[in-house]
């Protein structure tokens, strides 16, 4: 085993010590680019004091492995980084994604299979997921949940507060280990807070009677700007959030999962093609050898909701074969990144208001459809997507409408082969669950269901006019504008304050749902496009209603109601668009 200890500084710095974010698009140059050999070292860069407990996540020996891994694979982030500008900057200029011809004989080779769930004890069925942060109070809840899976997260449904960051991984240590409680504040009438225990599972012993614990850290363009990196030349800069969460959560906790009936899962995010998905499984097979494990322990599921990624499910199986368990419809991020990529090509590829972009669309069915056919070809699960309805035990209409379009997602997402799917809300665990059992009939999976019926070629998948109505028209309204800018505002508000998933009006809203938002916006806005009224969407219309709701939203004490509007202006209205609302939301907003 290597010894990493000669890797780490751990002391607090002064204040302004830590270096500006590099934007999170890919390095702003050579300056910014870490070593490649020799020993970095990981510094705690925060002007205030370790919390109680922290010490026991940010140990010397920890920050050790982090930064070995910032030595060996940070400067391929920011290559793969520049990659994506210029993917980007290509179909801007009007070169469509298509299937990469040099890869064709991955795709046309018939006899390589994914490592899938075999050896991996608890990834057989995984009918149901639920999702959500990894604060103490969501990870009991979770794990007492009767889901098949829990997708521990902290990505899209975390806000990356320091205390989110590192308290997330914490309440994950003690889960593990069958030690986690939580006690709420308490009541108004000064009466004691409700306790939280994790009351499935056999008493903390083992981890085979809960829900099995699916890590997913942030993606490769963010970075965790409370840690410094710095390499052998002494270049700092902020370290890379996705390998401070991974890093972190396989150090500690690798080790205990296998030897409590489970192992190191993850799922991966945004990924944009082959090449970052062999980052990934170069990252595993270097964590594995460094503290013991055997090679293949590790497994992933990465989340398809790119468009570029789209052409490559094939290769990105194939990069993480050994590591690999399946493939998810990331159906949120996906439409986040349609109009992405396609938001200054013309009003061909304007979306109609998110409510009316259901996932039977042609261009949304191709999607789903190709990726239940490539996972069952090569032995991996195909995981459906999130539905964002979320019951009200207070309004029995709205839990009632909230059942019944879940209970109708699951049931075609189920018919069309998928092996399982994500829901949000334990209530709705039953709904999704009778779905799939009904499909499944005493099957733990639907890998035999080969789909040899499905063509979907390069044209089916950027068929983005086939989410159009049928009677011409853009499909915008004035009420879907006005919801993206009062759901986005509210969402933005929410994760400032450090809650990363907010029910809003029903739905569960992340940051990918708030994505979609600004984005639609400012595609409306730069395209022309028009209301069902004739009334084009302008910058000026897009502030009145910005400052009307600025004024509708209540204000308690603590809010971020003007940060989020004005981060909303910036996202939405600036001539230059972020990729990424969450790169200027933490850089300017988050402490």
């Amino acid at each position: 085993m290597t010894t990493l200890t000669d890797h780490t500084d751990h002391r607090s710095t002064t204040p302004g010590a830590c270096p500006t974010e590099d934007r999170g698009d890919g390095p702003t140059g050579r300056a910014d680019r870490p070593g490649t050999a020799g020993a970095g070292r990981l510094t705690i860069c925060t002007t205030r004091g370790l919390p109680h407990r922290y010490d026991e996540i940010l140990t010397p020996e920890a920050l050790a492995f982090v930064a070995a891994l910032h030595d060996e694979f940070l400067a391929r982030r920011h290559d793969l980084l520049l990659e994506r500008q210029r993917r980007r900057r290509q179909i801007a200029d009007g070169i469509d994604p298509d299937f990469r011809p040099e890869t064709r004989p991955v795709r046309d080779d018939p006899t390589w299979q994914v490592a899938g769930h075999r050896g991996a004890p608890g990834l057989e069925d995984r009918r149901v997921e639920i999702t959500g942060p990894t604060d103490p109070k969501m990870t009991i809840n979770a794990l007492n949940s009767g889901a098949s899976c829990w997708l521990a997260d902290a990505e899209d449904a975390s806000s990356p507060t320091w205390g989110n960051v590192v308290g997330g991984q914490l309440a994950l240590h003690d889960a593990i280990r069958g030690r986690l409680t939580h006690t709420a504040p308490p009541a108004p009438d000064g009466s004691f807070g409700k306790v939280y225990r994790v009351t499935a599972g056999d008493e903390g012993q083992d981890l085979t009677g809960l829900p099995t614990i699916i890590f997913r850290p942030r993606g490769w363009h963010l970075t965790e700007k409370h840690l410094r990196y710095t390499d052998r030349a002494g270049r700092p800069q902020q370290a890379s959030a996705a390998l401070v969460d991974f890093g972190l959560y396989f150090f500690h906790n690798a080790t205990e999962l296998v030897e409590r009936g489970r192992g190191p899962y993850f799922y991966l995010p945004k990924l944009e093609g082959y090449r970052e998905a062999r980052l990934w499984n170069d990252v595993f097979e270097r964590a594995q050898d460094w503290i013991g494990m055997p090679h293949g322990t590790v497994r992933a599921t990465v989340l398809i909701e790119t468009l570029p990624a789209a052409f490559e499910m094939d290769e990105i199986l194939h990069a993480l074969r050994d590591h690999c368990a399946g493939l998810n419809a990331g159906r949120w991020d996906y439409l986040f990144s349609v109009i992405k990529c396609f938001r200054t090509r013309g009003p061909r590829y304007v979306l109609p208001d998110r409510g009316r972009v259901s996932m039977t669309v042609p261009f949304l069915r191709a999607y789903t459809e190709l990726l239940v056919q490539t996972c069952h070809r090569r032995g991996a699960h195909a995981m459906g997507g999130m539905s964002a309805f979320i019951p009200d035990r207070r309004n029995p209409e709205a839990n009632a409408r909230a059942f019944a379009q879940v209970s109708a997602d699951k049931r075609r997402e189920a018919g069309d082969g998928f092996d399982g799917s994500w829901v949000a809300h334990p209530d709705l665990i039953p709904v999704a669950m009778a779905e799939f059992t009904s499909v499944l009939d005493g099957r733990p999976h639907q890998l035999d269901r080969q789909r040899p019926d499905v063509h979907v070629t390069a044209d089916d998948l950027l068929d983005v006019a086939s989410a159009r109505p049928a009677d011409g028209t853009s499909g915008v309204t004035a009420a879907g504008l006005r919801a993206n800018v009062s759901v986005g505002v509210r969402y933005v508000e929410s994760w400032l304050r450090g809650v990363g998933a907010a029910a809003i009006d029903h739905l569960m809203e992340d940051a990918a749902t708030a994505e979609i938002s600004r984005s639609q916006v400012w595609q409306w806005v730069h395209n022309g496009t028009s209301t069902e009224t004739g009334v084009p969407v302008t910058r000026e219309r897009v502030e009145a209603i910005l400052a009307e709701v600025a004024d509708d939203l209540p204000r308690p004490e603590g809010n971020r109601v003007d940060d989020a509007v004005a981060l909303f202006r910036h996202v939405a209205l600036d001539d230059e668009y972020p990729t990424f609302l969450t790169i200027p939301a933490y850089a300017q907003f988050l402490g």
